[in-house]
């Protein structure tokens, strides 16, 4: 009888013990790393010289000498180097007439490249693959891209796949966001997310300035990345989620259409750009960054700030006087920037007072590989890698915004130290170089002169 009682009194706590191990069982199981990555760079024959560049925009017959000059001036601030990589229906001369094949077959040469060499290194098969997730903005296919990768690479008939267009830039973290709520639902599993642009369909030949500038900042780049929560694999990850955060204003008007796909008045499709866009892109980091600061920063500098703002409210300074800037280098070591211009590079080293140290990955990335849309962030997280600089236990602060308007922010924990060869190796010892200065103004600087009652372009 005695035994009896012992186990009766014994069953709550057994099943408390049974619901706690269940509890942390999940926790475990619910971990995002990231075990590899790899990023796109297309052949040499893709590379856009400045002569070629040139080349490109005299066979643009809509365009005259103002549009020449603003391309110019565009140009040669953007902070984008001669080393960047265009479709090949540029090469073609068929920009202003392109196919829905070219924009199929630009992805089936970043995906045949890209995702059969990141399966390899990490020794992964291709059938072991659980969840997919594609995100290309500006192409919808049928089948999907998803799948096109399922059937290219002959994955299992359970794979999960999820197909994500009119993301915009900040579509990779999106992509990121999706699998970690994935993985705390599923136990032991690996997922590819796919991040691409297809520029192809969508190069301009109008002569609407809003758009053409699209022309000039964007470049063809991608990554394909190979995630899990498999707990035996978390100490040979090479970065760890910590936290992940998204900004939507798609509800006010003005943060909607500063970045949006349209026809112009003759009707060609484009990427309009509005002047509203750096003020939408501040609003939507300063939303995201009152988010995200307090799961990142130690209570410490939450508190330094909080005081500091409050006593110059309560003091009532005058009105212009420096505001109090949260520092995020108390919980961060590395910033990940979303290489969209150098006026967005600009605007977030000065809102956050980053040093040109912490600027010069993303710099280095836009000079190199321009805008590469999602992909961006992944080139700049390159550089950071090729260059050394990341160890075990660093923080790694990704931010990046896109169409709609977003602003997505993450944070991302080094597992261990990194410098492993990758997209930058055959060029990293030359960065960053001694001038960035676009040779564009040096060739094209004659325009700025012209009169636009007696130009013509020599042939």
């Amino acid at each position: 009888m005695d035994h009896f009682f012992v186990i009766l009194y014994s069953l709550p706590l057994l099943s408390l013990l049974y619901i706690i191990y269940k509890i942390v069982d999940q926790r475990r199981h619910q971990g995002c790393y990231i075990l590899d990555y790899q990023c796109f760079k297309p052949g040499d024959d893709r590379k856009l010289s400045t002569e070629f560049s040139g080349d490109v925009i005299k066979r643009n017959k809509n365009l005259g000498l103002n549009e020449y000059k603003f391309l110019l001036k565009a140009i040669v601030s953007s902070g984008i180097g001669e080393q960047t990589y265009a479709p090949r229906m540029v090469f073609a001369g068929r920009e202003e007439n392109p196919t829905y094949e070219d924009g199929i077959f630009e992805m089936d040469e970043f995906f045949n490249d890209c995702i059969g060499k990141l399966l390899s290194r990490a020794k992964v098969s291709a059938s072991e693959i659980d969840v997919v997730v594609v995100n290309v903005s500006m192409l919808a296919s049928i089948p999907s891209l998803a799948s096109r990768i399922v059937n290219q690479y002959k994955m299992r008939e359970d794979v999960k796949t999820y197909n994500l267009t009119g993301m915009g830039c900040s579509a990779s973290l999106i992509s990121i966001n999706v699998v970690q709520n994935i993985f705390k639902s599923y136990k032991d599993m690996y997922a590819l997310v796919v991040t691409s642009e297809s520029l192809s369909p969508n190069w301009y030949s109008g002569n609407d300035k809003s758009m053409i500038l699209a022309n000039c900042l964007f470049r063809s780049g991608g990554c394909a990345i190979l995630l899990s929560n498999k707990v035996e694999l978390r100490k040979k990850a090479m970065f760890k989620l910590k936290c992940l955060v998204r900004t939507h204003h798609g509800a006010r008007d003005e943060s909607y259409g500063c970045c949006i796909q349209k026809e112009d008045e003759q009707g060609r499709v484009g990427f309009h750009l509005d002047k509203v866009l750096p003020k939408a892109a501040t609003r939507s980091f300063v939303d995201n960054l009152k988010e995200i600061a307090p799961k990142i920063l130690p209570v410490r500098e939450i508190l330094r700030f909080a005081l500091v703002s409050t006593l110059r409210k309560t003091l009532q300074r005058a009105k212009g006087g420096a505001r109090p800037v949260i520092n995020l280098k108390s919980g961060v070591d590395h910033f990940c920037l979303h290489t969209g211009g150098k006026a967005v590079i600009d605007g977030i080293g000065q809102n956050l007072n980053l040093t040109e140290y912490d600027l010069e990955p993303a710099r280095m990335t836009l000079h190199r590989f321009g805008n590469t849309s999602a992909g961006s962030l992944w080139y700049v997280l390159g550089y950071m890698e090729a260059k050394k600089r990341l160890k075990k236990g660093d923080k790694v602060f990704m931010i990046s915004f896109g169409a709609g308007f977003k602003c997505n922010s993450c944070l991302w924990e080094v597992v261990r130290d990194l410098g492993d060869g990758n997209v930058w190796e055959d060029c990293i010892d030359s960065y960053p170089p001694e001038t960035l200065i676009n040779p564009f103004l040096e060739k094209y600087g004659w325009i700025q002169s012209e009169d636009i009652s007696t130009f013509k372009f020599p042939e």
